[in-house]
């Protein structure tokens, strides 16, 4: 996408492992010396840092480049993808952030087994390790596609970047220093997406010369997208953010219950401003080059840089890949961890976090064995937000109705609710109805049924 020379491309790739070897040392320097420090930073975490952690992944790689591709194709509607994330997270401190907090838990699953018990916590945790696996497997994808085209690599050799880079971070350094090596990582990719829109706007002279020669729907609420697709966005965001195991792990590690809901107010209001920012950026893309693919709605910024610049952007692609990669690996390393090895082996304190590092280490690479069969695995990432949300409505029913739950209604409806989306997907989202939907009532109408006919027999 750009005319780099050998030496620009020489100047870019020593910035990267520059960036790379000083997050390296910042984990080492700051990594967790106990389970409880790996696990939820000893619950000492400012919120603040915990706010910037949430955030992190949902403005990974994949959702910076796909939101500048969106605006340029559907106009600043394709904004709402990150914008939902603004409601979503602080709507997840009002109504769950103290519950889960108080509960003393730092999975999901281990906070629906204090309400619907171990089956269903069971069918939780499985159904989450599946999930995240999935959306790790699309980070390597998108983020060895990104790596591969500055390194001039192939696609493996760069998933094994990622892979060994990553893992590093999460396996050595935990949720303490997770937390603040994360830190960087969102200053690094706020600054690239900054640049970005700075050098967009100084060549469309503003947004006005914009709003004059494009389409009007590029700056109406809901573009080409239409009212279905952006409830579908907070739908699926607010699902996600209500269940996904790396937010409840988060606000875990905060001080108090008040700091976990004070950092769901920060994640939130972080998001507002690079979900504009991106938006703008594939628009005024879509403004100097209506003819170009839209993938490059946002790279194509860079081969109107100096090369330092570009190398600044570069690296903060770098950062939103391994800050998204590191995050997810975590959680699905604590899941493995609370919810199988300790009930099952009973280990003692050191042994545990022991365990721990070698299973995230394992888990750190499976997602290279799916590398070459990415195309079709992606094709599901909607589904892994499909099923966050089922979690979801399981969830808030069990904290705020329990009297509608039990634990068979809770695991047959996230059951119901895995196979009627999955069909409902395959059948192409019939009578246009999005499958996010259906992932959303199947639950709770099979716990209410299962509630009503428990009724019924009880009062024979």
């Amino acid at each position: 996408m750009n005319a780099f020379g050998p030496a620009d491309t020489g100047i870019i790739i020593a910035m990267v492992v520059a960036y790379i070897a000083l997050t390296a040392w910042l984990t080492a320097r700051s990594r967790s010396k106990s389970s409880s420090e790996f696990m939820v930073g000893a619950r000492s975490m400012p919120a603040v840092v915990v706010g910037i952690l949430m955030v992190s992944e949902f403005v990974g790689a994949k959702s910076t480049i796909g939101t500048a591709q969106g605006a340029f194709e559907s106009g600043m509607a394709a904004s709402w993808a990150v914008l939902s994330a603004a409601i979503g997270f602080p709507l997840f401190g009002l109504l769950l952030a103290r519950k889960l907090y108080n509960s003393g838990e730092y999975t999901i699953s281990g906070a629906i087994f204090q309400r619907y018990g171990r089956s269903t916590q069971l069918i939780v945790s499985l159904m989450m390790i599946y999930a995240l696996l999935l959306v790790n497997v699309g980070n390597y994808v998108s983020g060895a596609a990104a790596i591969a085209t500055v390194l001039h690599i192939g696609l493996l050799p760069a998933a094994l970047v990622i892979a060994a880079v990553s893992t590093f971070y999460f396996a050595w350094g935990g949720m303490k220093s997770l937390a603040y090596v994360n830190i960087w990582h969102s200053a690094v990719k706020y600054l690239g997406v900054l640049i970005v829109l700075a050098v967009a706007m100084s060549m469309t002279g503003g947004v006005a010369p914009l709003q004059a020669s494009l389409p009007q729907f590029y700056f109406t609420w809901d573009g080409t997208l239409g009212a279905s697709t952006i409830v579908a966005f907070f739908i699926g965001n607010v699902g996600a953010i209500f269940s996904t195991q790396y937010i409840v792990q988060a606000i875990s590690s905060t001080r108090s219950a008040d700091g976990a809901r004070r950092a769901t107010f920060i994640a939130g209001a972080l998001a507002i401003p690079i979900g504009i920012a991106l938006g703008l950026i594939g628009v005024a893309a879509r403004y100097l080059y209506p003819d170009m693919q839209s993938l490059y709605a946002l790279p194509i910024f860079l081969r109107n840089m100096n090369v330092f610049l570009a190398g600044l952007v570069t690296v903060s692609l770098v950062a939103a890949i391994f800050a998204g990669v590191s995050t997810v690996a975590l959680a699905i390393a604590s899941l493995v961890v609370r919810d199988f090895y300790v009930p099952f082996c009973q280990p003692g304190a050191e042994r545990e976090f022991r365990v721990t590092r070698w299973l995230a280490l394992l888990i750190g690479f499976i997602p290279l064995a799916f590398v070459w069969f990415a195309p079709g695995l992606l094709q599901l990432s909607f589904f892994t937000r499909a099923l966050r949300l089922s979690i979801s409505v399981v969830a808030i029913i069990g904290l705020y109705l329990p009297f509608f739950g039990g634990n068979r209604g809770a695991t047959c409806g996230l059951l119901a609710a895995t196979v009627t989306t999955t069909i409902w997907y395959l059948l192409g989202d019939p009578y246009g109805i999005d499958n996010m939907y259906i992932a959303l009532v199947t639950p709770a109408i099979v716990i209410l049924v299962e509630r009503l006919l428990g009724w019924s027999r009880h009062s024979r």
